[in-house]
C-alpha cells in the first residue's frame, strides 16, 4: 500500500486581489491547519495506512521539496489550507486538482464526496482545476511527482466558517480520512493494472503529429523536440517538469499554458497542442490593441464565476467594450483586470459596490475614487490604463482622477504595471491567469 503525505499549508498567495486586512493572518491559519492535520494522521494509522505528516515549513515550496525527495510510486499527497477571501460563492470546502487531468479531477470528487457524507453542514464548493486560482496554478498540485490535491477548508476570516470548523473538527478529520482511503486505494489499483504510463496520440494546431506523447498519472507529456518546434525557450523556463522515458525527454504539457500554448483533449486519447490562437501571443498583455471577445462571452464568463454578478451592474460587459473601443484599449485585458480587482463583482473589501470603482482607483486625497454611475466608473478605468500605455490624447472628457499625474506611455503592457497599479509582485500574473480563463471560456484558447 502506498503512503499518504499530509501537509498543512499556510501563508502563500493563491488568492485574488490583496487587501491590507489579510496581512499577518498566517499564524492563526497555521495553528488550525496543523491541528487538523494532527487529527487526520492517527485516524489513518488506526486504519493500517502508512501516513507521513509533513514537517512545518514557513514556505509551501519547502514542503513540496521535502515530499518530492521522499515520494515513491503509489504514494499520494494532500495539502490542507484555509482561503483568504470570501463571499457567498467561496464559503465551505473545495478541492483543487491540476488542470486537464481527468484522473485527478475524479480523485478530487472522491475526496469531497466522502467528506460531505461525514460533514454535510459544511458546504461543498466542488472539485476545481487549479487554473481558477489567483495565480492560475497551484504549486502543490503541479510540482509534485506523485498525485496530489489541495483541499481548501473554509475561510479564515468568516465567522460562520470558523465556528463550523472548530465545532466539527473531529468529523472533518474523519471525512478527510475517508476520502484519502478511497483515493489511495484507487491509485493502488491503477498502479497494479500497469496504467501508470500510457501512450497518447498528439495533434499540433489540429494537424496529426508523427510522434506519440505519454500520459503519466493522468498528466500529458510531450516530446521535448515538439516543445522546441513550438518555440518554447527552455533555457528561460527551467521549472517546466521534465521526465525521461525510454530514451526520450518529455515535458508536462499543462506547464506550457502560461506560455499561451494550450492542450485540448479529444476523443480517443488524442490531445491537440495549440500554439495558434486568434490573439497574437506578442500582444497578449498589450494594453493598446483590439480585444477578441464579445459582450455575450463576457457575460457568460462573469456568470460562470458569480451567478448574481450582473444583478447590480446590468450591461457592464457591453459598456466595457464600448468605452475601451472609444479609447483604443484592449477590452479583454481591462475586463480581466476588473474581475481581479472586484473579485468578479463580489467586492468584499474597503471598496463598496456603490462606488462604481472597478479597478481600485484612488483619488488625489488618498481616498478611494467614487463615480456617480456605472459608465463613468468604467470610463475612468479605461482612461487610467490609457494614461500608462499611450501618449495619445483622450477621446472623451477625462474622468480618471489621477490621469494627469501619470507619466504617459510608461507601461505599454500589463506586465509593466507591476509595482505601479498594485504593490502585489504577482499582480500581472493574476490578471494574465484571469485573461486565459476568459479566453478558454470563449473558446479561443
Amino acid at each position: 500500500m502506498g503512503r499518504i503525505f499530509i501537509c498543512a499549508i499556510y501563508g502563500g498567495d493563491q488568492g485574488t486581489a490583496n487587501d491590507p486586512e489579510t496581512i499577518g493572518t498566517a499564524p492563526n491559519e497555521a495553528k488550525e491547519m496543523v491541528f487538523l492535520r494532527d487529527l487526520i494522521v492517527p485516524e489513518l494509522r488506526n486504519r493500517s495506512f502508512e501516513v507521513v505528516a509533513v514537517p512545518d515549513f514557513d514556505r509551501p515550496a519547502l514542503s513540496i521539496d521535502w515530499i518530492d525527495k521522499r515520494a515513491k510510486p503509489g504514494d499520494i499527497a494532500l495539502g490542507i489550507h484555509a482561503d483568504a477571501y470570501a463571499h457567498s460563492q467561496t464559503r465551505g470546502v473545495s478541492t483543487f486538482y491540476i488542470a486537464k487531468n481527468g484522473e485527478r479531477k475524479n480523485h478530487a470528487q472522491m475526496l469531497l464526496l466522502a467528506f460531505s457524507s461525514r460533514v454535510p453542514d459544511l458546504h461543498s464548493r466542488g472539485a476545481k482545476p487549479d487554473t481558477i486560482t489567483g495565480t492560475g496554478s497551484l504549486a502543490f498540485c503541479r510540482r509534485l511527482t506523485i498525485p496530489s490535491l489541495l483541499m481548501e477548508i473554509g475561510f479564515k476570516f468568516d465567522s460562520e466558517d470558523r465556528v463550523k470548523i472548530q465545532a466539527y473538527r473531529r468529523e472533518i478529520a474523519l471525512g478527510i480520512a475517508d476520502g484519502l482511503v478511497t483515493w489511495s486505494r484507487d491509485v493502488q489499483m491503477q498502479a497494479t493494472s500497469n496504467n501508470h504510463t500510457v501512450p497518447v496520440h498528439l495533434k499540433v494546431n489540429n494537424e496529426p503529429y508523427p510522434e506519440w506523447g505519454i500520459s503519466i498519472d493522468g498528466n500529458v507529456y510531450i516530446p521535448i523536440d515538439l516543445a522546441d518546434r513550438l518555440g518554447v525557450n527552455l533555457a528561460l523556463n527551467p521549472q517546466i517538469r521534465r521526465i525521461r522515458y525510454r530514451g526520450i525527454v518529455y515535458l508536462k504539457a499543462i506547464e506550457l499554458r502560461d506560455l499561451n500554448i494550450s492542450i485540448v483533449a479529444e476523443i480517443g486519447k488524442i490531445y491537440n497542442i495549440r500554439s495558434q490562437h486568434p490573439f497574437n501571443a506578442d500582444e497578449f498583455d498589450r494594453i493598446m490593441c483590439v480585444g477578441h471577445t464579445n459582450p455575450v462571452q463576457l457575460n457568460e464568463f462573469l456568470l460562470a464565476n458569480t451567478p448574481e454578478a450582473l444583478e447590480q451592474f446590468p450591461n457592464l460587459p457591453g459598456i466595457y467594450l464600448e468605452e475601451a473601443k472609444a479609447e483604443g484599449v484592449n477590452h479583454d485585458l481591462a475586463f480581466a483586470q476588473m474581475c481581479l480587482e472586484t473579485r468578479f463583482l463580489t467586492f468584499g473589501g474597503a471598496i463598496l459596490p456603490e462606488f462604481n470603482n472597478f479597478a481600485s482607483l484612488g483619488d488625489r486625497q488618498t481616498e478611494w475614487a467614487k463615480f456617480p454611475n456605472l459608465r463613468l466608473g468604467i470610463r475612468a478605468h479605461i482612461q487610467q490604463l490609457k494614461a500608462y500605455a499611450s501618449h495619445d490624447l483622450l477621446v472623451q472628457e477625462c474622468v480618471a482622477p489621477r490621469f494627469e499625474l501619470v507619466r504617459r506611455g510608461i507601461a505599454p503592457t500589463m506586465r509593466q504595471l507591476n509595482g505601479r497599479w498594485s504593490a502585489d509582485a504577482q499582480y500581472t500574473i493574476k490578471i494574465a491567469a484571469v485573461l486565459r480563463r476568459l479566453y478558454e471560456t470563449a473558446g479561443i484558447f
